[in-house]
């Protein structure tokens, strides 16, 4: 346990607990109507997200990485935990939230903290988008007050269900949504310090319980009183048939959980200098998401604007987010009776608020304008968290993504056939010194530029075998440049050596790096090229190439490609200059 605190609250002080005190009161202000909103858009009932704030509040700050961060409910997880509701119930949410917490602790203990970044950012603006599309749209409902709804895990029959149900629209919902909507806008241009979210809610509760009593929808009509109490542990019935139908949706939640947590301590460390522990992190909310189900709490993780706020507002260690936890606890115990009042239609500018905000359009904008392989990702995967699921959008956006990837790095590799410019001191290789009448019959020069993996390990034999069907004696490849080779590359590396030798020919290779070349030493192909072909010179090489070469063909050549060829031909017309290679 000391491992945990190490770090995190060294030098700590009163004069950082008051800092914290404040800004762990104003982000647990800000958590509640979030945590009730989400709930409710989940599919729950809105205690469920405040017991969630509470317990995967206070174990996220205690055991995370993150100094700062701020875990809870969030908008991200609407889409996918409504959809696990209505599919599979409350109660298989809960067990799914458990597996899922499971499988964020045994990424952190594997160390796979650091594979966010390998995550596209188009990828995670598409979906990020989708979702924020699909919080908007639960919501019309609510906010124009429609009656006798259903609610669907597909996007466009919720869409079909709103047009169906338009001639329930209630004006006095209307009325009240778009108070509470005028009050979240503009309370941050009057007072910068309070929740925009807390002031509307309130305020448009008030004129419900004043003027409209019985008119609107509210979370006591829909949802029942919420309980003043402590939440109780219960332990869901857990067996392997329900474990094995729900280990999709939990991979979805571990997945969205474990990018949206670290995102959001990228944020916090780009906000305060510091550097969160990305392993540490999963681990934290892994384990937060394993205790939380048991008292009734839904999927927790990372709350991006949260801990903005946490940081905003002064925040010095992870002390706030206790406190905020406490907060939102003690908010519970008093003022639960009050929120039977409030009116779901003052919730739902709220919620639309917030998937305004996460909806990233000026990434998307951005991204799109490009009008590159990146928006072709970027607008799949939007669509298919639309209109699918998330899980399918991102399998399809990173193998989309890792396509485009595979695409473009093969057309960084180059391979080009070279010969010395004699004309300079250096004798410098260089392409456009090969030509039909300028060109050596038995020893051909290759430098390669690029890894050679799947994606260009094709186009790097055929442009060796396409170009020496004049079969040379000597081929030399200069791989300076060549940073990495995988299996693939491997596979057609040898056949380029396999088929070269097969036919009396020699491969010398110069300039490999030392990394590279402990690949070649392990998968095989240092022996099957033979140790004593590895030069570090090209120069070098072709002095060895001279040496392997029929020089009795050398005494009709006219070419004079290289600085011995005077010496091997008979042809004495030509003087040359060169004394080295590089």
């Amino acid at each position: 346990m000391s491992r945990i605190w190490t770090g995190r609250f060294q030098g700590y002080s009163f004069n950082h607990f008051k800092k914290d005190l404040l800004s762990g009161i104003i982000v647990g202000i800000v958590a509640v109507p979030l945590a009730m909103s989400f709930a409710i858009a989940s599919g729950v009932k809105p205690e469920y997200g405040i017991y969630t704030a509470i317990i995967a509040g206070l174990l996220i700050s205690l055991l995370g990485g993150s100094k700062y961060q701020i875990g809870g409910p969030t908008g991200a997880f609407v889409p996918v935990l409504l959809g696990i509701v209505l599919v599979y119930g409350y109660e298989n949410l809960l067990i799914a939230g458990v597996m899922a917490g499971t499988m964020l602790v045994l990424m952190g203990i594997f160390k796979l903290g650091t594979l966010i970044k390998f995550i596209p950012r188009p990828v995670t603006v598409g979906f990020t988008a989708g979702i924020a599309v699909t919080i908007f749209a639960g919501q019309v409902g609510n906010f124009l007050g429609l009656t006798g709804m259903k609610q669907h895990e597909k996007f466009h029959e919720n869409i079909l269900e709103i047009v169906s149900h338009l001639n329930t629209v209630n004006i006095f919902s209307i009325v009240v949504a778009v108070i509470s909507l005028v009050t979240i806008l503009l309370t941050p241009r009057v007072l910068p310090k309070v929740p925009g979210a807390l002031v509307g809610i309130i305020l448009s509760a008030m004129v419900t319980i004043l003027f409209l009593p019985g008119q609107v929808a509210t979370i006591g009509s829909t949802y029942g009183t919420i309980p003043n109490t402590l939440p109780q542990f219960s332990i869901p019935e857990i067996t392997f048939e329900r474990l094995y139908l729900l280990l999709g949706p939990a991979f979805v939640i571990a997945m969205l959980g474990g990018i949206e947590s670290l995102l959001s301590a990228v944020v916090a460390d780009g906000m305060t200098n510091s550097k969160h522990n990305s392993n540490r992190e999963l681990i934290g909310q892994g384990i937060a998401n394993i205790v939380t189900p048991f008292f009734g709490g839904i999927p927790a993780t990372g709350a991006i604007a949260r801990t903005a706020t946490n940081i905003k507002t002064g925040a010095t260690s992870p002390m706030s987010g206790v406190i905020h936890a406490i907060f939102v606890l003690l908010t519970l115990l008093v003022l639960a009776p009050y929120a039977v009042h409030i009116p779901l239609a003052s919730l739902a500018p709220v919620l639309m608020i917030v998937a305004w905000n996460m909806s990233e359009r000026h990434h998307f904008s951005h991204i799109l304008k490009l009008k590159s392989g990146d928006s072709l990702v970027l607008v799949i995967t939007f669509l298919l968290t639309v209109f699918t699921s998330l899980t399918f959008a991102v399998q399809v956006g990173l193998m989309l993504a890792v396509v485009l990837f595979a695409k473009r790095m093969s057309e960084v590799l180059v391979v080009t056939k070279v010969l010395p410019d004699l004309e300079t001191t250096e004798g410098k290789l260089l392409a456009d010194m090969v030509s039909d009448t300028h060109d050596c019959p038995q020893i051909s020069v290759y430098t390669i530029e690029g890894p050679l993996f799947f994606g260009a390990a094709q186009t790097f034999e055929q442009s060796i075998l396409n170009t020496i069907h004049y079969h040379p004696r000597v081929l030399i490849l200069r791989m300076s440049k060549v940073p990495f080779i995988d299996t693939t590359g491997e596979e057609y590396f040898r056949n380029i050596v396999r088929n070269f030798t097969e036919q009396g020919g020699k491969v010398l290779v110069t300039g490999v790096q030392s990394s590279l070349k402990q690949m070649l030493d392990a998968n095989g192909l240092t022996e099957e090229i033979g140790q004593e072909n590895f030069y570090t010179q090209t120069g070098d090489a072709i002095t060895g190439a001279i040496e392997c070469i029929n020089h009795k063909s050398c005494n009709s050549c006219k070419h004079f490609v290289f600085r011995e060829c005077q010496q091997l031909s008979q042809n004495k017309a030509r003087s040359l200059k060169g004394k080295i290679y590089l």
